[in-house]
C-alpha cells in the first residue's frame, strides 16, 4: 500500500498525539518483540518505537526490517523514534484522506 503525501502528512499529525510507544534496547529484534509489536500495530494502527542509545546508530536499518518484517508502512524517523502504520483491515480506527 503506497500512502499519498497528504496521508503521510495526516498521520505524522497523528503521530504527534500517539500513545502507542514501544521501545527496543541492546537485545535488538526478537521474535517476541516482532510478535509485541504486530499485535500493537493492529490494535492501534499507528505506533512509535524507541529505539535506545546502542542500536541508534543502526535506525534506518531497524526502520527497514520493522517495515518488512510487519508489513507496514513507514511514516517517519525523528531521531530515535520510528513512526509506524499499517491498516487494519477488520476494525480501521484511522480514517485517511483522499
Amino acid at each position: 500500500m503506497m500512502l499519498k503525501k497528504s496521508q503521510i502528512k495526516q498521520l505524522k499529525a497523528l503521530a504527534n498525539t500517539c500513545k502507542a510507544r514501544y521501545q527496543i534496547g541492546k537485545n535488538e529484534i526478537t521474535s517476541e518483540v516482532i510478535d509485541l509489536l504486530d499485535k500493537a500495530i493492529t490494535k492501534h494502527e499507528l505506533i512509535k518505537v524507541d529505539l535506545r542509545q546502542p542500536i541508534m546508530k543502526e535506525k534506518e536499518i531497524i526502520a527497514n526490517q520493522l517495515v518488512e518484517e510487519l508489513h507496514a508502512e513507514l511514516i517517519s524517523i525523528i531521531g530515535g523514534v520510528i513512526t509506524l502504520y499499517r491498516k487494519n483491515l477488520k476494525n480501521p480506527h484511522i480514517k485517511l484522506v483522499d
